[in-house]
C-alpha cells in the first residue's frame, strides 16, 4: 500500500502516540463520520479529473498518482464515506501534502542512517496480515493495489524508521501538566457528553458506488444468500471470518466495536441504530456495498466526568503537541527542500 494516508496520520500526525478508539471522551473537534471533515479552509485550485502520473517531486523523489489515489481512498475508508465533490480538490491538495511530509521526512530519517530493526518490521507487517481472514486474501489486497511483498516491506521499513527519529526528535519535549488538562476539561464540557452509541458487527459484500451493474447485482446476490444462511441459524461469526469483505472487522467475526450515533455513512447508521440487542437487519446498501448488521449491545448518552476523561485529555493535549512540532520539523525539511507539485 503505497504510503497510504493511514500511515500517514500515524507517522505525521500522531508520531508517537498510540491512536486508538476513546469511547469516554472525544477531544478533537472534527467529526468523523465524512471525508470532508479533513477538508481546509478556503477555495483549492481545481485538481484534474485526469491526474498525471507523477503528481509532484520532492528533492528529486516522485510523488506518483497511484500514492496520492491510495491515500485518498484510504481517507474515505477510515471516514466510512466517500470525497465530496465539492471538496474533491481541498481534500486532494492536503492529502499531497501530507504524502509530501511523509517523503521529507523519510529522506530525513535516511540522511540520519535511521534504520527499523528487522524484527520491528515482521511485526508491523504480522499485524497488518491479521486483519484479513486468511492469506490468500492478503495477496488479492497487495495485487488490487499493484503492491509487491518487497515494495510493502520497504514501505514499511521507511515507516517505523520516520516513527523511531521522531520519537527521538520530538517526544522529549512533549509535556503536559495537570493544570493544562483540567483548563482543557472546563473550557470543553460540551465535548466531554459521550453520544448514544451502539456495538455491532456486520458481514461487508463490497461494490463500490462507481461499480458497474454487473458487479453490483453479484454482490447483492451474495450477500442475499448469506443473509438466508444466517436466518437458518448459521453463525453470524463464523460467517464473517469467511466471507466479510471488510479486512478491519473480519478477523474479529465481523465486530465493529462501539460506535457512536452519525459516526457511520447514514444507511449504515440508520440501520444499527434500529435494531435492538441480538437483532440482525437485512441486506443493508451504503456506498461501499452490501452489508448485514447484527447489534449486541447499546449504550445511552451520558456525560463523562473529568476522573474519566482525564487520561484521554493528557493523550489528546500530548498528541496536539507532537502533531504541532512534527509540523516544524516538515516545514523546515520543506524549507530547505526542492518541491515541485505538478498539479
Amino acid at each position: 500500500m503505497k504510503r497510504s494516508l493511514a500511515v500517514l496520520a500515524v507517522v505525521i500526525l500522531c508520531a508517537t502516540a498510540a491512536c486508538g478508539k476513546k469511547e469516554a471522551a472525544k477531544p478533537p473537534a472534527a467529526p468523523v463520520g465524512s471525508a470532508a471533515a479533513t477538508a481546509p479552509e478556503g477555495a483549492a485550485k481545481p485538481v484534474p479529473a485526469q491526474l498525471p502520473d507523477v503528481v509532484a517531486r520532492v528533492n528529486g523523489e516522485d510523488v506518483t498518482r497511484a500514492e496520492l489515489e491510495m491515500a485518498v481512498r484510504s481517507l474515505e475508508q477510515r471516514a466510512q464515506s466517500p470525497v465530496p465533490p465539492d471538496q474533491r480538490d481541498a481534500v486532494y491538495r492536503q492529502v499531497l501534502d501530507r504524502i509530501i511530509g511523509f517523503h521529507l521526512l523519510s529522506q530525513e530519517a535516511r540522511s540520519r542512517k535511521v534504520v527499523a530493526a528487522p524484527w520491528d518490521v515482521d511485526q508491523q507487517l504480522g499485524e497488518l496480515k491479521k486483519q484479513f481472514p486468511n492469506e490468500a486474501a492478503f495477496n488479492q489486497m497487495l495485487q488490487a493495489r499493484g503492491v509487491s511483498v518487497d515494495q510493502l516491506r520497504k514501505e514499511t521499513e521507511d515507516t517505523l524508521a520516520v516513527n523511531q527519529m521522531l520519537r527521538t526528535e520530538i517526544e522529549p519535549q512533549v509535556k503536559v501538566l495537570d493544570a493544562d488538562i483540567k483548563t482543557f476539561f472546563d473550557q470543553n464540557k460540551p465535548r466531554f457528553h459521550q453520544q448514544e452509541s451502539v456495538r455491532a458487527s456486520h458481514i461487508l459484500i463490497r461494490a463500490e458506488q462507481t461499480a458497474d451493474l454487473a458487479t453490483k447485482t453479484k454482490a447483492k446476490a451474495q450477500a442475499d444468500d448469506l443473509l438466508n444462511q444466517l436466518r437458518k441459524g448459521a453463525n453470524f461469526a463464523d460467517l464473517a471470518r469467511k466471507f466479510s469483505q471488510d479486512p478491519g472487522s473480519a478477523q474479529n467475526g465481523g465486530d465493529l466495536g462501539f460506535f457512536n450515533r452519525g459516526q457511520m455513512v447514514p444507511p449504515f447508521d440508520q440501520a444499527a441504530f434500529a435494531l435492538k440487542p441480538g437483532q440482525m437487519s437485512g441486506v443493508v446498501e451504503t456506498p461501499f456495498g452490501y452489508h448485514i448488521i447484527q447489534a449486541h449491545e447499546a449504550k445511552p448518552g451520558r456525560d463523562v466526568g473529568f476522573d474519566e476523561a482525564k487520561d484521554q485529555i493528557r493523550t489528546y493535549l500530548a498528541t496536539q503537541q507532537r502533531e504541532q512540532k512534527s509540523q516544524v520539523l516538515v516545514d523546515q525539511l520543506k524549507a530547505k527542500g526542492k518541491i515541485s507539485i505538478v498539479l
